[in-house]
């Protein structure tokens, strides 16, 4: 049997917080952090929509990204205790998603307009590659155990996380850093308006309406999220401080379309029954679902029928949210985000609402929870990611109960 993975640390920065709770508070209380940009270079429209962190300068877009991933990992460090004990580099690993690279800066090597030598360029910018951040981190902080690095869209955060779950898993390593960054990057946002995904509206805060019938969209967010995932026993060993346990998780693939989705759903459903089976859990037990929920017209009848069909009758009484409305759309961190937010969820007892549901879409027929959160302390969350390339992804969360799941944990290990 493979030993049981936990979740010791969290860090995160976004357009609505500087760190882990501060941007739990906005989102619980539904703080959209969605504004007007105007006047940044690069990107396609000059009064474009985004949940920014500070204010963007597109040109140094993979600047941006180094100083996010850092603060958000060391705030997942910090907060997981490591520094107090004596743990070996080789026995830490680090699984951080890819992200677009500089390809301005590419493109002028390419093109010759780098003034600097070939060499040094290589070298000395070695920023542009897909795998920069994850290898920064690992050296900044002394991860020597395995570097992971995966490019799967909006479920890139999602996958980071279960490729870390795997490799502790396989005994490659004792704890992983697991987690994805994203800022504005021009090439993103022109694809997305040309594929006419994006949401406007008078009033910034209110353009994505996830499960609303008037939703149009989503608008691009920015930031970074870390989970510093762990062995149970190891966890246990050095009375680490424990958030939840990752219970299961599973990917699939859906050959429908490159960017259009399937809205019979069948992959997703499937992907949400293999991800309930393999944790052992039946869908009554899940209490709260974090939603991938665009707002776009396809993605939340998609998701809504989905889980209807591979929940039965209990999708009646499960409540789901989405927090892009708030966050925005953070695409490679999307998953990593979305998933940190569901682990303080079950902390608190709290499940967060969706903003701006004012006109719920009768075809989104679940609870939503418009507006307002609602305080229900709960055991199990689903989180589900949904990307362009059909990659999908779904975790599934227990709540940790200190006193008990360590007792348990410590009898397991004396009885084996």
């Amino acid at each position: 049997m493979h030993d049981r993975v936990v979740v010791t640390g969290i860090g995160m920065v976004t357009a609505v917080g500087n760190g882990r709770e501060s941007t739990w508070e906005a989102v619980r209380d539904g703080r959209s952090g969605v504004r007007r940009l105007s006047g940044v270079p690069g990107l396609p429209d000059d009064s474009m929509l985004a949940a920014t962190v500070g204010d963007p300068t597109v040109d140094e877009y993979q600047l941006r990204n180094l100083p996010l991933a850092a603060q958000a990992a060391r705030e997942a460090i910090d907060d997981s205790q490591i520094s107090h004990f004596a743990i070996q580099p080789a026995r830490i690993g680090c699984a951080v998603s890819a992200t677009m690279g500089d390809t301005p800066r590419l493109h002028a090597l390419r093109t010759g307009e780098d003034t600097k030598e070939s060499s040094s360029s290589w070298s000395e910018d070695w920023h542009w590659m897909p795998n920069a951040i994850s290898s920064y981190l690992a050296e900044e902080f002394r991860l020597h155990g395995p570097r992971l690095c995966n490019s799967t869209a909006c479920a890139t955060g999602a996958i980071a996380t279960l490729q870390a779950v795997r490799a502790i898993q396989d005994n490659q390593c004792d704890m992983a850093l697991a987690g994805a960054v994203q800022t504005i990057h021009p090439l993103l946002a022109a694809g997305f308006k040309n594929m006419r995904v994006l949401a406007n509206h008078e009033d910034p805060t209110q353009a994505c309406r996830p499960f609303d019938a008037n939703r149009s969209g989503f608008v691009m967010g920015e930031g970074a999220a870390m989970l510093m995932l762990e062995r149970l026993s190891h966890a246990v060993a050095r009375r680490a401080p424990i958030y939840a346990e990752i219970v299961g998780g599973r990917l699939c693939g859906d050959a429908h379309h490159v960017t259009d989705l399937n809205v019979e759903s069948d992959t997703l459903s499937r992907l949400i029954q293999d991800t309930l089976k393999t944790s052992k859990l039946v869908p009554s037990d899940i209490a709260y679902i974090n939603a991938h929920g665009t707002g776009t017209l396809q993605n939340d009848v998609m998701e809504t029928r989905g889980i209807r069909e591979s929940f039965g009758r209990a999708a009646d009484s499960v409540c789901m949210s989405s927090t892009k409305a708030v966050l925005g759309h953070l695409v490679n961190a999307a998953g990593a985000v979305e998933l940190a937010i569901s682990i303080l969820a079950l902390r608190d007892g709290f499940a967060p609402p969706t903003v701006n549901l004012t006109d719920p879409d009768p075809e989104c027929d679940l609870d939503c929870i418009p507006f307002v959160g609602r305080q229900e302390k709960f055991e199990h969350a689903l989180k589900i990611s949904i990307a362009f390339g059909g990659h999908l992804a779904a975790i599934a969360l227990r709540r940790w109960s200190d006193a008990g799941d360590r007792q348990a944990e410590i009898f397991t290990r004396r009885s084996a």
